[in-house]
C-alpha cells in the first residue's frame, strides 16, 4: 500500500507536521504538566511502548476517523531532530500515514532502521512522541521516562468506552498512578507532587483523584 503512506524526508515537511502538532499540544511541556491544549477531561492512559507497536495502529486510525482525518501524523520531540536524528541518521523524525494503511505499513515506518542501525528506529529511540491529525481534535502524547501515553479526543462517553474495550487496556489517571507509573520511580513510589499535578491535569469529568 505504498500509495497510502509517506514519510517526510525534508525540513519543510517536518516543520509542517510540527506546526500541526503545535495546534493540539504544548510541545514544550512534559508530564505531569498539561501537554494538551483545550478540553482534556476525558483522558485515558496506557503504557508508552504499546503505542509503538504494529498492533496499535487500528486504535490510532479509529481516533483519526472520528474527526474526519484522512491521515495520522506522528512527531518525535525527543531526541531532538537537529541534535540526534539529522546528524546521526540524516532523517527527520516525523511521519504521516493514511488511515487506509495497514499495521505492517505503520510498523515499516516506526520500525525502520536507517542503514541497518537499530537506534535510528523511532520504535527504539523515541522518548517523547506526539500523535494527532489535521483536525487537531484528538491526540496521543507519550513519554518513555514515565512509561505512559495519554489520549484525548473522545466524541462521547460511549465511544470512549467502546474504544477502550476494543484496543485497551486503558486507565484513567487514578489507575495509571496505581498501575503504570510506580514502575518508573525509585522504590515504585510516585512522588506526591508528581501524582497531584498529574491528577489535577488529567482527572476525568468527575474530578477523580488517585
Amino acid at each position: 500500500m505504498a500509495e497510502d503512506r509517506s514519510t517526510f524526508v525534508d525540513r519543510s515537511g517536518y516543520l509542517g507536521v510540527r506546526s500541526r502538532g503545535a495546534a493540539t499540544f504544548n510541545l514544550g511541556a512534559r508530564l505531569p504538566d498539561q501537554v494538551f491544549k483545550g478540553d482534556v477531561k476525558d483522558s485515558l492512559f496506557c503504557e508508552f511502548d504499546a503505542v509503538l507497536t504494529r498492533e496499535f495502529w487500528p486504535a490510532l486510525c479509529a481516533m483519526a476517523q472520528w474527526h474526519g482525518d484522512s491521515e495520522v501524523e506522528l512527531l518525535v520531540l525527543e531526541p531532538d531532530c537537529d541534535a540526534f536524528y539529522r546528524p546521526m541518521f540524516g532523517l527527520y523524525p516525523a511521519l504521516s500515514l493514511s488511515v487506509r494503511a495497514s499495521m505492517d505499513d505503520y510498523w515499516a515506518m516506526i520500525g525502520h532502521e536507517p542503514d541497518g542501525n537499530i537506534m535510528g528506529s523511532i520504535a527504539i529511540s523515541a522518548n517523547v512522541i506526539a500523535v494527532t491529525g489535521s483536525s487537531g481534535e484528538w491526540g496521543c502524547w507519550g513519554e518513555r521516562d514515565p512509561e505512559v501515553a495519554v489520549f484525548r479526543g473522545f466524541p462521547d462517553g460511549a465511544t470512549r468506552s467502546e474504544w477502550s474495550a476494543q484496543f485497551g487496556p486503558f486507565l484513567e489517571v487514578s489507575g495509571a498512578l496505581e498501575s503504570y507509573l510506580p514502575l518508573a520511580f525509585e522504590g515504585r513510589i510516585v512522588p506526591d507532587e508528581f501524582a497531584a499535578t498529574l491528577a489535577a491535569n488529567y482527572g476525568n469529568a468527575r474530578g477523580a483523584r488517585p
